[in-house]
């Protein structure tokens, strides 16, 4: 197998994120800034860093926001293909969009998981080392994370033997993390794959598994330092704190940002052209671009946008 032709990327951002609620009535999670800069943005970049110049992202009710978020791709050196996908059925429903389009190996992110690594290209490594079908992003991670995810068997070689969707018992301490390579015979795995029992969906990991019996070599990839799910408005904020930790900064001031005092500010965010009247301390918090925070006193987690004013 060829594993540097034609490499293509595709990005899942079809989900509509009811529990981020009130946020998600004006942003789609894959849109919410973590550091004045979209989550699917971030995904662009790495894309980007992997030599991929084509991007295929399925999106939902909101897409014309990612087409005027990101356009044609040409700022991020790419080349960005919008699929809408009418219902929500699942991950591998999702996939399932790509088919007809891509004809060539493929790498896979979820477009609501914020991740932070600075070896992504161990996943084309693992894929070149071992000549295989399928490399899943995995990480050492805690019994509670991983039966949010999905957990990762493996055998002697390190060759995947099982994958198991939110296990009430972890085989181990390796979670799935939403980020794939596949090789396009994935499709066929997909498209026996049945509806789940639990949620009444396609998920990507029964396909895996149907993929794993036929025969396909799947191995893994230690390849992130961290990676966030942004469920819940107040994730933002972790997620910004990591992400700045990462940097090695305390704070991130976007351009053009206005303040009528002195505030001091700490493991806080603030978009571009914001207006910040108060001259109390901002500490663990996010201010959206183009917001005005009419706020006297100390804040601290808080989140603020143009249409929404939440305390954590």
């Amino acid at each position: 197998m060829n594993t540097e032709r034609n490499l293509v990327g595709a990005i899942l951002a079809a989900g509509k994120g009811s529990r981020l609620h009130p946020l998600s009535e004006a942003y789609p999670k894959p849109l919410i800034p973590i550091c004045n800069k979209p989550i699917v943005g971030y995904q662009l970049d790495d894309m980007q860093d992997l030599g991929i110049d084509e991007v295929y992202m399925v999106v939902g009710e909101l897409g014309e926001m990612f087409e005027r978020q990101f356009g044609d791709g040409s700022e991020y050196g790419l080349k960005i293909h919008y699929l809408k996908q009418e219902t929500q059925l699942g991950i591998a429903h999702a996939v399932m969009k790509l088919e007809k389009y891509i004809s060539t190996p493929f790498m896979l992110f979820l477009g609501d998981i914020f991740i932070i690594s600075n070896t992504l290209d161990d996943m084309l490594k693992q894929w070149r080392d071992h000549d295989c079908d399928a490399v899943l992003a995995v990480k050492v991670d805690t019994p509670d994370n991983i039966k949010r995810n999905f957990a990762v068997a493996l055998d002697n070689d390190g060759r995947v033997t099982r994958v198991i969707e939110k296990p009430r018992y972890p085989v181990n301490d390796l979670k799935g993390c939403g980020i794939y390579l596949f090789d396009v015979s994935i499709f066929d795995a997909i498209r026996r794959t049945p509806r789940t029992a639990m949620r009444d969906e396609y998920e990507i990991t029964e396909s895996v598994q149907i993929y794993i019996e036929d025969g396909h070599p799947v191995y893994v990839s230690h390849a992130l330092d961290d990676d966030i799910n942004i469920t819940f408005p107040e994730d933002m904020i972790d997620c910004s704190i990591r992400e700045m930790k990462h940097r090695g900064v305390d704070k991130i001031i976007g351009s053009d940002v206005f303040f009528r005092g002195k505030p001091e500010v700490k493991w806080s965010v603030i978009g571009d052209n914001a207006v910040i009247d108060g001259s109390g301390p901002i500490e663990e918090s996010v201010v959206f671009p183009n917001t005005r925070v009419m706020r006297e006193g100390p804040i601290k987690r808080m989140i603020f946008t143009p249409e929404y004013e939440l305390a954590f």
